[in-house]
């Protein structure tokens, strides 16, 4: 009799932890590759909104594995690797840089781009948007002629501006496309720049240096993660030396930025959650269309329009989706 009870409660553990583990392997893992963004990014929260409207909770029915590069791009691969290492289900990229890095790390796990700035096609991520071919997908916002659209708006309102300092990154797959933008839109506007190169957070105090040196009239950055996640200190630099910026995303005008010009990052990433749950579900990357962000928008600050001494132009505030009074 006790043989038997004996037997019957190993039955019952193994059972159990059975059933534990099974449990637990059904529990989807997400690992979130990011450049810029932190854990409270309201982006990385509208993904997760995104993921809750699609019936998932985290923790409990599905599990985000976060990996953070603070800005500095020789980290991703590193990190890459270590989301590949856990074998998760899909990797949510950042933009075209971190899904590079992840694709480099693995060809069989889905990568969904969060709000790509740079072409997919173009850095050899995808066959075409319509049918990707490969293990990436998810949304893109390249091809809208942003930074040419922000030194149109910083010009007009900013008459006198003569040099514009434009910080950008190197290493982002498409800058030479964006720089010749930048190039022709200033030489139509009769504008100077200077180009200041950051590769790194390591490189701010260098690059605000030479800004300074060239005596700018005012400032842009080219959109990348690095500098996203860097944007309160980019503000707080332009705000002390009194240099109107505009901006490639909503965070830089919420930090004290004069502009913002670009699209809805936030929309993106909740639309990301969509493709991570078809792909769960079953859908292949390659078959799955990158979608092209249709939803922009301009922020204009006033309140450091007023610090600034500038009077915003009414042809400007007109186009502009959301005033900060």
């Amino acid at each position: 009799m006790k043989r038997r009870t004996l037997l019957a409660g190993l039955c019952a553990i193994v059972f159990m932890c059975t059933a534990q583990a099974q449990q637990s392997a059904a529990v989807p893992k997400i690992g979130v590759l990011t450049m810029g963004m932190g854990v409270s990014s309201p982006h990385l929260e509208a993904f997760r909104q995104g993921l809750r409207e699609h019936g998932y909770i985290e923790g409990k029915t599905i599990v985000l594995e976060y990996r953070f590069a603070q800005g500095h791009v020789d980290r991703l691969p590193g990190l890459a690797a270590e989301l590949v290492r856990l074998n998760v289900n899909v990797i949510l990229t950042e933009g075209v840089p971190t899904a590079l890095a992840a694709n480099q790390a693995t060809r069989k796990i889905p990568i969904v781009i969060g709000g790509g700035a740079a072409d997919p096609v173009k850095a050899g991520l995808a066959a075409s948007l319509a049918r990707p071919g490969g293990n990436v997908t998810g949304v893109s916002f390249s091809g809208a002629n942003r930074t040419g659209k922000q030194l149109q708006l910083l010009k007009e309102s900013v008459p006198s501006a003569v040099i514009v300092a434009v910080l950008y990154n190197p290493t982002r797959p498409d800058i030479e496309d964006e720089l010749k933008e930048a190039s022709e839109t200033a030489r139509s506007l009769g504008l100077g720049l200077k180009l200041v190169a950051v590769r790194s957070p390591d490189d701010f105090d260098t690059a605000f240096e030479a800004v300074k040196g060239a005596r700018s009239s005012g400032m842009i950055t080219i959109g990348h993660g690095m500098f996203l996640g860097n944007s309160k200190r980019v503000v707080d630099f332009a705000l002390k030396n009194r240099l109107p910026g505009v901006f490639p995303e909503r965070e830089f005008a919420d930090a004290g930025g004069l502009m913002a010009y670009g699209p809805d990052i936030g929309s993106n990433f909740r639309r990301a959650a969509s493709f991570v749950d078809r792909i769960l579900r079953g859908a292949k990357p390659s078959d799955l269309p990158i979608e092209l962000s249709t939803k922009w928008g301009l922020v204009v600050n006033l309140r450091t329009a007023k610090v600034l001494g500038l009077k915003i132009p009414g042809s400007v505030l007109v186009r502009a989706d959301e005033v900060i009074q």
